[in-house]
C-alpha cells in the first residue's frame, strides 16, 4: 500500500496553526448573502482562470469570466481553450455536489473526464492511460519527470485509493492529507493529459470533505500559478529513494495560509464595514476619520495614546479636529473630560 513518508517540522506545524485561526475567523464572521456570492463567485473565476493558466490556457481573467459568463461569443480564442475554461468550472461543481461521498477510482476517473471533454476523445478521457508519457520543461522542452509506467497506473492508484480511505489517513491532519494526495497523483500522472487540473481538483474535493471548504471563498490555483517554477520545484523536490514529501508539504501548507489569510482580510474588513455603515450611515468621512472609525469598530473606543500610535506624524491638534468634526457629524460620542476622555461609536 502507499505510505508517504514526511516530517512534521515547525514549518508545517506553524503553517497549520494559523490556517486553524483564519478558518475559525472566516467561518464566524457575518457576512449578508450579497457579499458571500460575490466571494464565491470571485473564487470560482480565479480557481478556474489559474488552475487553467497553468497548464498554458492563453485566456486571461477577464476572458475567462466572459466565457463563464456565457459570452464567449465576444472573444477570439480557440475552442479548446474555451472549452478548458468551461470543464474546469463543471468540475468544480461537480466535487461541491460530491463531498459527502467516498473517494474511489471512479471518482478520479469522472474528475478526469469532466475536465478533459471535448479535448481528449472519448478512448482517453476519464480513462487511464496505455502508453508512456513524459513531462516536459514549457520552456526548454527538456524532460523533467518520467511518470511511472502505464501498466503500473491503475495498481498504484488503487494503493493510494487504500490509503485514502485508511485509518491513517483519516488521522493524518487534513490540510497534510490534502497536499499528500495532489502530490501522489501528480507523481502517477495516470492519464495523457490533464494531470494537473486532475490533482488540483481532487484536492480541493479532499479540503472540501474535510471541512475546509470555507464557504467555497477559497482558491489555491492562484498561488500556484504566480510562481510556476516554485510549484514545479516544489512538486520535483521529492526525489527517490525516500520520496520524502517534507519540502513540498511545507510549501503547499504555506500556499494554503497565504489564501485563508488574505481571505480572513476581506472578511473582516466587509464585516467591520457593514458594521460600521449600518452604525453611521452614508455620512461622507475622510481617510484620517475612516481610520479613527475602523479603530473604534475594533477596539470599542479611541483615546490619547490611541492616536498617537495610529497617526505618530500628526499634531494632537490635527486630530482633535478630526475627531471634533466626527462628533458633529454624530458618528462618534465623547466620554470624560481632559486627559482621561475617549471617543466610541454612537
Amino acid at each position: 500500500m502507499f505510505q508517504p513518508n514526511y516530517r512534521i517540522t515547525h514549518k508545517i506545524l506553524k503553517y497549520v496553526a494559523h490556517i486553524e485561526a483564519a478558518k475559525e475567523i472566516i467561518e464566524n464572521s457575518p457576512l449578508i448573502p450579497s457579499y458571500e456570492r460575490k466571494f464565491k463567485d470571485e473564487a470560482l473565476i480565479r480557481a478556474v482562470h489559474y488552475s487553467t493558466h497553468i497548464e498554458g490556457n492563453p485566456l486571461n481573467f477577464s476572458d475567462a469570466k466572459k466565457v463563464l459568463e456565457g459570452k464567449a461569443e465576444d472573444l477570439v480564442a480557440r475552442e479548446r481553450d474555451i472549452n478548458d475554461i468551461i470543464n474546469y468550472r463543471n468540475v468544480l461543481k461537480y466535487i461541491e455536489n460530491i463531498q459527502k461521498a467516498p473517494i474511489d477510482e471512479k471518482t478520479i476517473l469522472t474528475i478526469h473526464k469532466v475536465v478533459m471533454d471535448k479535448i481528449l476523445t472519448s478512448e482517453k478521457s476519464g480513462k487511464f492511460r496505455l502508453e508512456k508519457v513524459a513531462v516536459r520543461n514549457s520552456k526548454t522542452k527538456e524532460i523533467s519527470f518520467t511518470p511511472p509506467k502505464a501498466e503500473e497506473v491503475g495498481k498504484l492508484v488503487q494503493d493510494f485509493i487504500l490509503w485514502l480511505s485508511s485509518q491513517e489517513a483519516k488521522e493524518t491532519f487534513p490540510v497534510l492529507k490534502a497536499g499528500i494526495s495532489h502530490y501522489e497523483l501528480a507523481r502517477i500522472h495516470p492519464f495523457v493529459d490533464g494531470n494537473g487540473r486532475t490533482a488540483r481538483a481532487l484536492t480541493t474535493l479532499i479540503l472540501y470533505r474535510e471541512g475546509y471548504d470555507i464557504k467555497n471563498f477559497f482558491c489555491l490555483d492562484e498561488y500556484y500559478d504566480r510562481n510556476l517554477q516554485n510549484y514545479y520545484q516544489a512538486l520535483q523536490s521529492v526525489k527517490p529513494p525516500d520520496n520524502d514529501l517534507t519540502g513540498w508539504l511545507e510549501y503547499f501548507s504555506f500556499g494554503l495560509l497565504d489564501e485563508f489569510s488574505k481571505i480572513k482580510e476581506k472578511v473582516l474588513k466587509i464585516s467591520r464595514d457593514v458594521k460600521i455603515k449600518k452604525n453611521i450611515g452614508q455620512v461622507v468621512l475622510n481617510e484620517r476619520q475612516e481610520r479613527i472609525v475602523e479603530f473604534i469598530s475594533d477596539y470599542g473606543k479611541i483615546q490619547n495614546q490611541d492616536w498617537h500610535n495610529l497617526f505618530p506624524e500628526i499634531s494632537d491638534d490635527t486630530i482633535l479636529r478630526e475627531l471634533k468634526d466626527l462628533v458633529k457629524k454624530k458618528v462618534i460620542k465623547k466620554r470624560g473630560k481632559t486627559k482621561a476622555a475617549y471617543y466610541e461609536l454612537r
